[in-house]
């Protein structure tokens, strides 16, 4: 039997309702506001006197609820036969009984996505324009599944959305508390003494940090250059944006300039391409460590980021613009390798618009005690130990000691020497030095000048023992805390 005319236009509206339902749904909208549009929609397509929607989480409780037209409390409609029997199916459901004052059947749906059941949206007793009420026959049953279909994925959709959002602002928390505490930390390090040559570099930082300019950071190893470096991010208007940080002396020379520039798709079989630190960090700092070690080679395209801000990938046939701060560091002559024909002078002059020297720990000594308090403190608490002090004596051979190492080579020494002490007083015999006191041997065998050389099976069972010591004789806690299994605690302390 062919369609009448009023049946082909009932299914032309259904197809617009579902076309302006799709539009209306495609953005993110609030989890209630989106229901009650799908209820409101739906009602009105297949002329329904009542209509209701509600919404559930993982657990099944509910989470949203609105009818129109229904004098039911809202918290039963989970509870009728045909609504459950209809999320069991996860498919729609028609039923001529109700429990509703209202003449004609319901139409329900259930709100599915994947295995996940949302939620359901049902109608009541349809009203065919200029006639009596009738029931939902089977076009209207396939029109509110599709509602429900579409509903289903733009509600899913929104949570997700929810979802990541607050996932994005826990994150957004924790890097702001990140920043905060590494900055406390760097701020209050590089602020412990009084020598002068120290304030210089504190006012240095302070008002160098709000220009764009290029920094060029020297110093011996261990004195805190890419400390200062993240300092000056942080106090930046670019603190915001990543810091990138990059020895360029830890790689070889077709890797640096991978890691700097990035490769291009494709430039080799079997090559994914991947941004360089530079496109990584755009809008931020990127921090050159040991950059007098930087091959001539990658020095002309360093110019260019400089002079032009602009980079050139691996394989790559065009640039890529980038707006980025750039911070070095060296403990080089630049002057002699500019002199030597090993550093592009070009190059020198942009990366030292403004110079921060910073002075070794020998020609600061009078900062030492101050520093030594500073770790007492930051290690002790780490270790449990409470109100720990430094014997006079160790003290004086702190402050006579030739730091080869800078403040990293302190911080070294009280942190070893607080792993392994027994009590919170730090004697001259907790640190780590020759029996004479003589300054360690800078060798890379890390053997003091003079001192008595164990086989290491028994340096191992002393450590061994003071670690048992330490924790009163408990085999099981020594273990743990050494990372190995009872028996090698045992087979240690028997030297066998």
């Amino acid at each position: 039997m062919s369609e009448t005319r009023f049946e082909t236009r009932q299914k032309l509206l259904q197809l617009e309702a579902l076309h302006d339902i799709g539009r209306a749904l495609n953005t993110l909208q609030p989890e209630e506001e989106l229901l009650e549009e799908l209820m409101l929609r739906a009602m009105s397509t297949l002329d329904a006197m009542a209509g209701f929607v509600f919404s559930i989480d993982e657990q099944m409780r509910l989470q949203y609820a609105k009818g129109s037209g229904v004098r039911i409390p809202e918290s039963d409609w989970m509870e009728l036969e045909p609504v459950r029997r209809s999320m069991v199916l996860k498919e729609s459901v028609s039923s001529p009984v109700h429990p509703f004052e209202i003449e004609g059947g319901l139409l329900v749906a259930p709100l599915v996505s994947g295995e996940m059941i949302l939620g359901a949206i049902g109608l009541l007793g349809k009203e065919r324009r200029g006639s009596e009420a009738g029931g939902f026959n089977d076009d209207d049953r396939r029109f509110i599944e599709s509602v429900a279909a579409i509903g289903a994925a733009a509600l899913d959709n929104s949570r997700n959305f929810h979802k990541l959002e607050m996932v994005r602002e826990s994150l957004e928390d924790e890097n702001r508390a990140l920043k905060r505490r590494m900055q406390r930390e760097y701020r209050d390090r590089l602020m412990i003494g009084d020598s002068p040559s120290m304030q210089r570099v504190i006012d240095l930082i302070a008002r160098v940090a709000e220009s764009p300019v290029s920094v060029l950071i020297r110093g011996e190893s261990g004195t805190g250059k890419e400390m200062v470096a993240r300092l000056i991010h942080v106090n930046s208007p670019r603190s915001h944006r990543p810091f990138m940080a990059i020895n360029c002396a830890a790689l070889p020379e077709s890797l640096l300039e991978a890691e700097l520039f990035g490769i291009e798709k494709g430039v080799a079989t079997g090559v994914e391409g991947r941004p360089g630190r530079f496109e990584v960090a755009s809008g931020g700092t990127v921090f050159l460590d040991e950059i007098g070690d930087i091959p001539l080679t990658l020095q002309a395209k360093l110019l260019r980021v400089l002079q032009e801000r602009e980079i050139e990938k691996l394989g790559a046939r065009r640039r890529v613009e980038v707006d980025v701060r750039i911070l070095a560091a060296t403990h080089r002559n630049l002057e002699e390798l500019v002199e030597s024909g090993q550093f592009r002078q070009d190059l020198y002059y942009r990366l030292r618009v403004v110079e921060i020297e910073l002075p070794p720990l020998r020609d600061r000594r009078e900062d030492i005690p101050a520093l030594v308090r500073y770790f007492l403190d930051k290690y002790g608490e780490r270790e449990g130990l409470h109100g720990v002090r430094i014997s006079q004596e160790a003290l004086q051979k702190l402050m006579h000691h030739d730091f080869r190492g800078n403040v990293r080579e302190l911080e070294n020494l009280i942190e070893g020497a607080l792993a392994l002490t027994l009590d919170p007083l730090i004697d001259e015999n907790d640190l780590p030095f020759a029996s004479d006191g003589g300054a360690p041997d800078p060798s890379p065998s890390g053997l003091e000048a003079g001192a008595e050389i164990l086989p290491l099976e028994e340096m191992e069972r002393r450590y061994v023992k003071r670690v048992l010591d330490r924790v009163n004789g408990n085999v099981s806690e020594a273990a743990r805390q050494l990372g190995v299994d009872r028996k090698t605690v045992y087979r240690k302390i028997s030297g066998a």
